[in-house]
């Protein structure tokens, strides 16, 4: 029984193949997925999910993106669909620095988008991360580029006891130790099996086990391509979309990274996401 500790099931990008797709990981099989939104147009869409898939674990948040283009209304809707939704968790929130400093003027993934800057998404982490600490919610947290600024944040915020998790950790290796004990859980994604991606590896060949976790990130961050166990059409301009169930291709890999029996890290990661998601 696999688990997806992240991923974004709702996208439009899979929508066209989603009846095919909750076949696919229903075969796998995957007995947990946690969906995550990243605004307030998005939080229906996931919340229609998780009524139509047991294995479905609902997630909100305002993603860091997403804080520039937010209504004065977020967090009304924000604890609104929480308390409407008992199984739900808080994420994807996070910080990103990536988008201020390197990201092209033109990136379509960001058309639209107003570039909140580093203070304005650490105010929207800092209470969705403080909302989470009150109600004892597992968080998703959303990193790039600023992991200075992430630590020093979460040491100074109140935060779930139940933990949270770093999605697609790819932050210092000596880092590790401080996050884990702040209450940080790490998840592997299948997209750092490419070759560019050794240094990401070696850290998740030494994280705790009882801190490791496996995600896709669905639709985002494909598997190189002759790892993939599962397609789907490209889009028009070329862009690979990953398919939720290349989430068996991420187990294989990190099996192999951690030189542990995959039957072993399958059932290591059952037990932490049952830790963190319940």
């Amino acid at each position: 029984m696999l688990h997806d500790a992240h991923n974004h099931l709702h996208d439009a990008w899979l929508a066209p193949h989603l009846a095919t797709i909750a076949a696919d990981l229903e075969r796998l099989p995957v007995a947990g997925a946690v969906v995550n939104g990243t605004c307030e147009t998005d939080w229906p869409e996931v919340t229609a999910l998780a009524a139509a898939h047991a294995w479905v674990r609902p997630s909100y948040g305002l993603h860091p993106w997403d804080v520039g283009n937010a209504t004065p209304a977020w967090r009304a809707a924000l604890v609104r669909t929480l308390d409407a939704n008992p199984r739900g968790a808080v994420g994807e929130i996070g910080l990103d620095r990536w988008i201020l400093e390197r990201a092209r003027p033109d990136d379509p993934r960001l058309a639209g988008l107003r570039r909140a800057p580093l203070a304005e998404q650490t105010e929207a982490f800092v209470w969705q991360l403080s909302l989470a600490a009150e109600r004892n919610l597992p968080a998703t947290l959303h990193c790039l580029e600023a992991w200075g600024a992430l630590m020093e944040t979460l040491r100074a915020t109140p935060r779930p006891a139940r933990g949270f998790l770093l999605h697609a950790y790819g932050g210092p290796a000596e880092m590790v130790a401080e996050f884990a004990a702040l209450g940080a859980y790490f998840s592997f994604n299948g997209g750092f099996l490419a070759a560019r991606h050794a240094a990401k590896r070696a850290v998740f060949a030494a994280i705790p086990g009882d801190r490791l976790l496996v995600e896709t990130d669905a639709p985002a961050m494909a598997l190189p391509a002759d790892l993939e166990t599962h397609t789907l059409p490209a889009l028009a301009d070329g862009t690979r979309v990953n398919h939720p169930g290349n989430l068996a291709a991420a187990y294989v890999g990190l099996a192999a990274i951690r030189r542990v029996p995959l039957a072993e890290l399958t059932a290591q990661v059952a037990r932490n996401f049952a830790r963190l998601f319940g």
